[in-house]
């Protein structure tokens, strides 16, 4: 699909992978809008790229809604929904100390990571439903979800987070089988270990991320966020890519610690 002239909304685009993809569709000719918690840093983004800047909680409904209500009367068409939004948890099911995992802090993790990621895709879709089509094939735009490699080989103390992570392979296939009668594509891309904020600027971070590194195959090194986004904007390009569950993550294969 053309990325010239279109509108996208990215969730969590003010930091990581989601303002790295902001970037980079942004400098192909897209009108960015960055959904995101963090107003100062999202502004800043939006501002950077000429786009538009949504306070937005994913796993409200209504903010959600008003989030695609903004970037659909951006100015440009919307055609591009990316689901980069989320958080992350350690806990074992059972605790060292005997205690059961919180709920709450389960049902926090499933709230964001999955039902915000399904709250975008839906409400974003249905918005894309009413543009015209681009091609003669009918399509009228994409859904690239972020889902991890953790959905598929989650480490101990995972239990929340590979839930809500394989979550979002498992709607892959059926949600784009659902969208396609509106001609909207839905691909899943499962980062490995990314070298975004989340691993912090502590005086131990490198030694941290180094131990991180060393179940990569190749290249021996954490993965570049442009890299993330470079693989979004690919997805979005090549109009025969759908309803695929693509690893990004160097051959890494999580061990159980």
């Amino acid at each position: 699909m053309e990325l010239n002239g279109a509108g996208a909304i990215i969730s969590g685009g003010a930091s990581g992978l989601g303002e790295a993809t902001a970037r980079e569709l942004a400098a192909k000719g897209v009108l960015v809008t960055v959904a995101d918690l963090n107003e100062e840093r999202g502004k800043a983004v939006a501002d950077e790229i000429g786009g538009v800047f949504v306070k937005c909680d994913v796993s409200d409904e209504q903010q959600v809604q008003a989030a695609v209500d903004t970037a659909a009367a951006a100015g440009k068409p919307l055609r591009v929904i990316v689901n980069s939004a989320g958080i992350g948890w350690a806990a074992r099911t059972v605790g060292r100390d005997g205690a059961p995992h919180d709920l709450a802090a389960y049902r926090k993790v499933i709230d964001v990571n999955l039902i915000g990621t399904f709250n975008l895709m839906r409400i974003g879709a249905a918005a894309v439903a009413k543009t015209e089509p681009v091609d003669e094939d009918g399509q009228r735009g994409v859904v690239i979800n972020t889902a991890s490699v953790a959905a598929l080989e989650g480490q101990t103390g995972q239990v929340a987070y590979s839930a809500s992570k394989g979550g979002i392979v498992g709607m892959t296939v059926p949600a784009a089988r659902d969208l396609a009668a509106i001609g909207v594509r839905v691909n899943t891309i499962c980062p490995g270990i990314i070298d975004t904020p989340i691993y912090g600027f502590a005086p131990n971070a490198e030694e941290f991320k180094a131990k991180l590194v060393a179940p990569v195959v190749f290249p021996k090194r954490m993965g570049r966020a442009d890299e993330f986004a470079h693989l979004v904007r690919s997805l979005i390009e090549n109009d025969y890519i759908n309803a695929e569950v693509v690893r990004f993550d160097g051959g890494i294969r999580f061990q159980p610690k």
